[in-house]
C-alpha cells in the first residue's frame, strides 16, 4: 500500500465542474463540515513485498514500510484536528533515507527507530534500490516517479561517498544553490522540483523553498502519480450526491457513478466495527485505489484509524472478490502544506533539528550541519477520468504503531436481492497502491 487518505471532515475540498467546492491553491482546509481525505501514500509497500519475491527482508520492509505510512497518517490527522488533509509517506520516507547515508551516531540511531529500518544495511540497501528501480518503469497508463534533489551551497564540500550514495539513491541528484540570496534559492529549488515533476514523469510542479542544513544543504524529496481508471467513469452518468459529514452537517457535492465489477468485501475490525473496502483499478492494472468505509453511518472514522495496521490492510486485500456493484464516489481536488519538524520530534527525532546535537559528518566530515526546517506539500484530484496526485518533502539541514492483534476479520455474504452499492456519501479512508511488480495483481 502506498497512500492513505480520510475524506469526509472539510466541505470546500469536493471540486465541481463549474467551480463550486473548489480549493484555492494550497488553500487554507475548511472548518470540520465535510469529509476529510488522508491520504498516506502506500504504493511503495506492495513493491517492498514482491521485489524480492517472498522472503523475511521484504516481508520484514514491507510491514515496517507500511506502518510507517499508517503512523504518519495517524499523527498528521492528529495535527490537522479533523480537517481534510493529504499526504505521501513515500516522499517523506525518501528523504529520511537520504539523510540516513549522513547520518552518525545517536542521530542515525534516532532516524532508524523512526523508520524501524536503516539504508546503512547494504541488505536493505540494495533491496530497496531495487524497488525504486521498479517502481520507475512506468506501464502504458500509468505514470508514477518518486525523486530527490539534495541542493547544496557552492563551494561546499561534500564526501564522495555522500556524492555517490545520493546519486545512485531512488532518482536522486545534487545540485547547485546560492543560500546566501534567499529569492535565489527558492528559485533554484522550485526549478528542481518543476523538473523532477514535470520532466520525465507525471504530475503537476510544487514549490516552495525546502529548509536548509545549516543553510548550506537542502533536500526536496518529490512523489508523482497520474493514471486513467481501468473503467473510466462517465461524465453523463455524475450526479450530485448528498453527502454527510463528521459532524452532521449534509452537503450537494458532485459525484461520479457507474454500475461495474469491482473487487469488494465487507469485513469487520479488531473492535467488531463493521467496514465495507472496494479497490479500483487503474489502467494497466499496476494500481488501484483502495477504499474504506464504515458500514454504520454513525461509526466515526477515528473508531476505525487506531485498528488499521499493515496485516489487516493486506488481509483485507487478499479477500476481496469480484462483484458487480453500484459505485458512488465523490470528485474531489485536495491540496495542503504542513510542517513535519514536529511530528518527527514527537516520534524521538530530535538531535537532527538540534544544531549543538546533530551529527551529520558523513554528509561532509565536518560538523555544523543540521536540519532547521522540514516542510511536505500534497495534493490530489479524483475525477470520472482517474487521478492526479503529487507531493513534495523538504528538509531543511517527513507508527509508533498501536498492534491491535485482531483476530481475522470475517468476509460477510453480499445481499443477492439487489446490485450491492458502495456509496462513499459519509467520511471514508483511501489508499493509492502500487502492484506492477505482481503484488495483489
Amino acid at each position: 500500500t502506498s497512500t492513505l487518505q480520510e475524506f469526509g471532515r472539510s466541505g470546500r475540498d469536493i471540486a465541481g465542474r463549474d467551480g463550486d467546492h473548489q480549493l484555492p491553491p494550497w488553500g487554507v482546509l475548511c472548518p470540520a463540515s465535510m469529509p476529510p481525505l488522508l491520504l498516506v501514500t502506500v504504493f511503495l509497500l506492495s513493491s517492498c513485498a514482491s521485489a524480492g519475491g517472498s522472503n523475511p527482508l521484504s516481508e520484514g520492509l514491507w510491514l515496517l514500510k507500511t506502518e510507517f505510512a499508517l503512523h504518519l497518517y495517524r499523527s498528521a490527522a492528529a495535527e490537522r484536528n479533523g480537517t481534510n488533509f493529504v499526504i505521501s509517506p513515500a516522499s517523506v520516507t525518501l528523504s529520511l533515507e537520504i539523510l540516513q547515508f549522513g547520518a552518525q551516531g545517536n542521530t542515525g540511531w534516532q532516524l532508524a527507530s523512526a523508520l524501524g529500518y536503516t539504508v546503512q544495511d547494504p541488505r536493505v540497501r540494495a533491496f530497496l534500490h531495487a524497488v525504486y528501480t521498479m517502481l520507475h518503469n512506468s506501464s502504458q497508463g500509468i505514470g508514477m516517479e518518486l525523486a530527490c534533489t539534495l541542493f547544496m551551497q557552492t563551494g561546499t564540500s561534500l564526501s564522495p561517498c555522500f556524492v555517490e550514495q545520493v546519486s545512485w539513491w531512488a532518482n536522486s541528484s545534487l545540485e547547485p544553490a546560492n543560500f546566501s540570496e534567499p529569492n535565489s534559492t527558492t528559485m533554484e529549488v522550485s526549478k528542481g522540483t518543476l523538473r523532477q515533476s514535470t520532466g520525465e514523469g507525471p504530475g503537476s510542479p510544487l514549490w516552495g523553498q525546502a529548509g536548509a542544513l545549516s543553510t548550506q544543504l537542502s533536500i526536496m524529496s518529490t512523489m508523482t502519480f497520474q493514471s486513467t481508471w481501468q473503467r473510466r467513469f462517465s461524465s453523463l452518468a455524475s450526479q450530485s450526491l448528498p453527502f454527510t459529514c463528521a459532524h452532521g452537517l449534509v452537503l450537494q457535492v458532485p459525484a461520479m457513478h457507474q454500475v461495474a465489477e469491482v473487487s469488494y468485501g465487507q469485513f469487520q475490525d479488531a473492535a467488531g466495527h463493521e467496514v465495507d473496502v472496494l479497490e479500483l483499478l487503474y489502467l494497466g492494472r499496476v494500481a488501484s485505489l483502495f477504499l474504506v468505509l464504515p458500514k454504520d453511518k454513525d461509526t466515526p472514522l477515528d473508531l476505525i484509524e487506531p485498528h488499521l495496521t499493515a496485516r489487516v490492510i493486506h488481509l483485507w486485500a487478499t479477500r476481496l472478490k469480484r462483484t458487480r456493484m453500484d459505485v458512488f464516489l465523490p470528485r474531489f481536488r485536495i491540496q495542503n502544506q504542513f510542517d513535519l519538524k514536529s511530528i518527527l520530534r514527537s516520534w524521538g527525532i530530535t538531535d537532527l533539528f538540534d544544531p549543538l546535537k546533530a551529527n551529520l559528518k558523513g554528509i561532509s566530515g565536518q560538523d555544523g550541519f543540521y536540519v532547521s526546517e522540514a516542510t511536505h506539500k500534497a495534493k490530489m484530484e479524483l475525477s470520472e477520468e482517474g487521478t492526479k496526485s503529487s507531493a513534495a518533502t523538504g528538509t531543511s539541514r517527513s507508527p509508533s504503531t498501536q498492534q491491535c492483534g485482531a483476530a481475522h476479520p470475517a468476509v460477510l455474504l453480499l445481499r443477492r436481492s439487489r446490485t450491492p452499492a458502495f456509496k462513499a456519501d459519509r467520511p471514508f479512508i483511501f489508499l493509492l497502491r502500487e502492484h506492477s511488480t505482481g503484488t495483489d495483481s
